[in-house]
């Protein structure tokens, strides 16, 4: 691209190109993810057995850890809230790895995907607590104490607004981050600099997956809880 760097050829975006569809590359990529994910999930669940092995060992060994932190986390509450913070673990998960594949690029390197993300957890959380407190919702953005309202309310609304904001910086800045560097690298010494780099960002970016996971959780653990 003019004045940037190198970019590869994406399989799947020239693919939709070619065929007249003019669909934004994150928007096809997340596409890819989750193709990824329902077969994955086919791939887990088509000969279940009571003494799990090959893919359902796995899985159920990944879903079973994330659900008992979710529970310990946030109490029973938590595994109604599971189902969504799963699939929000495992697609970014997938996103930032398939950045890695020579022909795709990472949806989660484009900050409309992370925004659309980070947005949908301000509304789900926000969503349960209205559904759990009501209008009563309303305390815990009040503070503990009747005199702290005119303090507390304006800093609590910045800080929740702030979230969606939070969340897309940090994981958008986190793995378009990784990707130049490794271009860079490679455009220095192709083999010797990037091949030991794959497995630091490797880590690097199943962590990120894991601290946009966490900080979702958070922010529906405050929701689910009763405001004092």
């Amino acid at each position: 691209m003019a004045g940037g760097l190198p970019h590869p050829l994406l399989i799947v975006e020239e693919a939709f190109h070619a065929a007249g569809l003019n669909i934004p590359g994150n928007v096809v990529n997340a596409w890819v993810v989750m193709v990824i994910m329902i077969v994955l999930g086919a791939m887990a669940t088509r000969k279940l057995a009571m003494v799990p092995g090959g893919m359902q060992n796995f899985f159920e060994f990944m879903v079973g850890g994330l659900e008992s932190f979710v529970v310990a986390n946030i109490g029973e509450k938590g595994r109604k809230v599971f189902p969504f913070l799963c699939g929000l673990f495992v697609f970014i998960l997938i996103g930032n790895l398939i950045g890695f594949v020579p022909g795709f690029d990472a949806p989660t390197a484009n900050i409309n995907t992370n925004a659309a993300m980070a947005l949908t957890v301000f509304v789900y959380y926000n969503f349960w607590g209205l559904k759990l407190w009501g209008p009563g919702y309303i305390k815990h953005f009040l503070g503990p104490f009747w005199w702290l309202i005119p303090l507390m309310l304006p800093v609590e609304l910045i800080s929740h607004l702030a979230r969606p904001l939070s969340l897309t910086l940090r994981l958008f800045g986190n793995v378009r981050g990784g990707e130049i560097v490794l271009v860079l690298l490679f455009a220095l010494a192709p083999v010797v600099s990037t091949f030991p780099m794959y497995f630091m960002f490797i880590l690097a970016k199943t962590i990120q997956a894991f601290v946009f996971f966490m900080l979702s959780m958070i922010y529906l653990k405050g929701s689910l809880e009763h405001a004092h």
